[in-house]
């Protein structure tokens, strides 16, 4: 142990001595099967589903698990008993007692925000091999008390005698003591005072996204999942879990491979009823899942013989009016398109996670649009109209599920293995992130 601290100590050492700007390789990663919550806490906690798939994925490396630089994984949702589950995950991994592992926290794109940190250690030469990761169980998010029911507990706490103790149980109210679902006050912007569907409403309005569109939209993320799983194309990605009790989950269990735009027009608007587009069928589903995606520098890549799939080429952060949250992509994306002189289509493909299928259509829109990409993103013309058939090829959260704080993570790894499995260049992995801002990630296959 001893001595391999040394070595760790000495690699650190000349990584600070190393010129900035070094090559970022994504290596490898795996992800869990993301799972529908269904009303009650699922199987697997927050660390539960980072050490699921965070296990065989550090198996199968010809990298001691304890020889990685450091651990970050995104979290949002973090449950009382696995405060930093980065560091709980790691320990659990077997990756050592001196392995250092921080949590990351930027709503939606936490999962690309831990990989983005680890790529910036790595590039400016304070790094060669990291563990980047995203993780979520939304079905765990708890229940919160009112301020009225904290407030009569803490004054029952403080009654110094009974007649204290007394007055304060007549002012009981059991309507003080219905629990708020922490999860939805969450989702609910304290800016604006919109919630995240709310928002939704608001594109599809400035862009007249008809409920149709995004129905079809809405279909086609099931089927294109549906598709994927079909041939096997998620295998390489997708490792099964398996509950305390021993139940194995294998798949992603929320894509509807047989719904249809009749199906989904029969539900009502769930933020804007009666008359609002997004509905439970074209947004994002409620879900527990884990990603993981392992960084190297190029030394590292030599030292231990790896086989990298892609190049981290450039990362980009932007926001926005919080009103307006689901259009970070289209700014933080430009200007990735901008410093690479690229247009839309010059990129083969694209991940733009799937919060509401009403926001990435706009988001589409936005750019074909001339006064918003004059006025908003400083063009003399529009960027275009970004060809369907790069975008989203495999489905994305509508059918797959969004664990906020995984999301992120799992659009990189799965576009990294997409232009792997299709031969293809380049690819953009992007998404809105609830606050208002938006994050994006400029990826080259190896």
């Amino acid at each position: 142990m001893a001595q391999h601290q040394a070595k760790k100590a000495g690699s650190a050492s000349r990584a600070r001595q190393r010129s900035p700007s070094r090559k970022v390789y994504l290596v490898d990663g795996a992800r869990t099967p993301f799972l529908k919550a269904r009303g009650r806490p699922g199987p697997f906690s927050p660390v539960d589903l980072a050490v699921q798939c965070g296990r065989p994925l550090l198996l199968r490396q010809p990298i001691p698990a304890d020889a990685f630089d450091q651990v970050i994984l995104g979290c949002v949702n973090v449950v009382a008993d696995e405060m930093n589950p980065a560091r709980i995950a790691a320990l659990r991994l077997g990756m050592g007692e001196a392995m250092s592992a921080f949590t990351v926290q930027i709503n939606c794109g936490s999962g690309m925000q831990s990989i983005d940190t680890a790529y910036k250690y790595i590039r400016d030469g304070a790094s060669d091999l990291i563990l980047a990761g995203g993780t979520e169980a939304l079905s765990h998010a708890p229940m919160v008390l009112k301020t009225g029911a904290v407030e009569w507990l803490a004054g029952l706490n403080a009654a110094s005698s009974p007649q204290d103790y007394g007055r304060q149980l007549a002012n009981f109210s059991p309507g003080q003591f219905k629990p708020e679902i922490s999860l939805a006050k969450g989702l609910t912007d304290p800016i604006v005072g919109l919630s995240m569907g709310q928002t939704a409403e608001v594109l599809a309005k400035q862009f007249n996204i008809s409920r149709e569109q995004a129905d079809e939209y809405a279909v086609s993320s099931h089927q294109r999942l549906a598709r994927a799983q079909n041939e096997g194309w998620l295998e390489s990605e997708v490792t099964p879990a398996i509950s305390p009790e021993g139940e194995l989950f294998s798949h992603d269990d929320g894509v509807r491979s047989d719904t249809s735009t009749e199906a989904l027009a029969k539900l009502k608007a769930a933020f804007e009823p009666p008359y609002g587009q997004v509905t439970p069928g074209n947004s994002s589903q409620v879900t527990d899942g884990a990603s993981w995606v392992i960084l190297a520098s190029e030394e590292a890549v030599k030292q231990y013989g790896l086989k990298p799939k892609a190049v981290l080429v450039d990362s980009h952060w932007s926001a926005l009016d919080p009103a307006i949250m689901g259009l970070g992509p289209v700014l933080s994306s430009t200007e990735l398109l901008k410093r690479h002189e690229a247009g839309l289509n010059d990129i083969d493909l694209w991940e733009i996670n799937e919060a509401f299928a009403a926001q990435v259509l706009a988001c589409v829109e936005a750019w074909d649009d001339a006064e918003f990409c004059r006025v908003a993103l400083g063009l003399e013309q529009p960027m275009g109209r970004l060809e369907t058939e790069r975008l989203n090829v495999d489905g994305g959260a509508v059918a797959i599920g969004h664990p906020v704080g995984t999301s992120g993570n799992r659009i990189v790894l799965h576009l990294m293995n997409t232009l792997q499995r299709k031969g293809l260049k380049r690819g953009i992995a992007t998404e809105c992130i609830g606050g208002g801002q938006g994050g994006a990630m400029l990826i080259e296959a190896v």
